[in-house]
């Protein structure tokens, strides 16, 4: 969910960037340790099974005492902030601002196709397509993030500034990857919580929909994001998570992980993922909302 433009546009910019900032950085220290334990179970190709999930959730930490495995949940974490809250600030400010020239430039298209309700909808959920294919811009970070969560050996000792220097390109593998995963992703995303409001919740206006009314959208969006996107998450994450001078074809990974782990293992780490959607949009849509306002009233 975007948090809407004020109707008298006395968010500025800054606000935008220091409000949605913010709420990243706090939602990326609440559900960090919970993406951990996603991204390492889609990357684990074994069965699993209670004997084995400790290992493949917090591997060397294991057999350690419960504050060390709860730390061993944190690898990457400046990375990952590095990349959520680009990403936040991003998502949060990009999907008004392509809706905004949707509205401008192609509304008559889609009211005439799609009819007046509908189009308003249709607008929404293609303005949120076309944010998440630019979030390929990020990819660097996210792929540091996760080496740095599952495969941390890929590493080696050396720092983010040689890593950039010396490995270049390859910190886009993945790149078409991530394109088809966002795209219908994010559709989904802005498409169901308009879907959501309109036709579940009677909200006409989206900007004036109340709390309970962005909880209850935000969890119909989120739900249907991941689980569309799902599949090719995890496609895009072994491709990420290998060696980095090792390069990985998704066709390659696709044709392993049928053969090997069947159709179902495309939805690995979707229940730990499903499980956090609702509290953590609430959170960093409430969080957004309350402080971009405030921050307003300074800057």
């Amino acid at each position: 969910m975007s948090p809407p433009s004020s109707s008298n546009g006395k968010d500025s910019a800054a606000a935008r960037v220091l409000g949605s900032g913010t709420s990243g950085i706090a939602e990326l220290l609440i559900f960090h340790p919970v993406d951990t334990v996603a991204k390492r179970l889609m990357s684990n190709k074994a069965k699993v099974s209670a004997s084995t999930l400790s290992p493949i959730i917090f591997r060397d930490a294991a057999s350690k005492p419960l504050v060390t495995k709860f730390l061993s949940l944190f690898p990457g974490l400046g990375y990952a902030a590095g990349y959520k809250v680009a990403q936040r600030v991003y998502k949060f400010g990009g999907q008004p601002w392509f809706n905004d020239i949707i509205n401008k430039h192609y509304k008559s298209s889609f009211t005439n196709t799609f009819g007046e309700r509908k189009g308003k909808m249709m607008m929404q959920a293609t303005a949120g397509s076309l944010t998440g294919i630019g979030e390929v811009v990020l990819l660097p970070l996210d792929a540091l993030k996760i080496k740095r969560q599952v495969n941390p050996e890929a590493f080696r000792g050396r720092g983010v500034v040689r890593i950039f220097m010396e490995e270049g390109t390859t910190l886009y593998r993945g790149w078409g990857w991530t394109m088809a995963r966002n795209a219908p992703g994010s559709f989904a995303l802005f498409g169901a919580s308009a879907v959501t409001k309109e036709y579940v919740l009677g909200v006409s206006d989206y900007s004036k929909a109340t709390w309970g009314q962005n909880f209850i959208a935000s969890i119909a969006g989120a739900v249907a994001s991941i689980t569309v996107a799902a599949p090719l998450d995890t496609v895009k994450t072994r491709i990420q998570n290998a060696n980095f001078e090792r390069k990985v074809h998704g066709v390659t990974v696709v044709k392993e992980l049928i053969k090997n782990e069947g159709p179902t293992a495309f939805f690995k780490g979707l229940t730990p993922k499903i499980l956090v959607v609702g509290p953590k949009l609430v959170f960093s849509y409430t969080l957004a909302q309350s402080l971009i306002p405030l921050f307003s009233k300074y800057v």
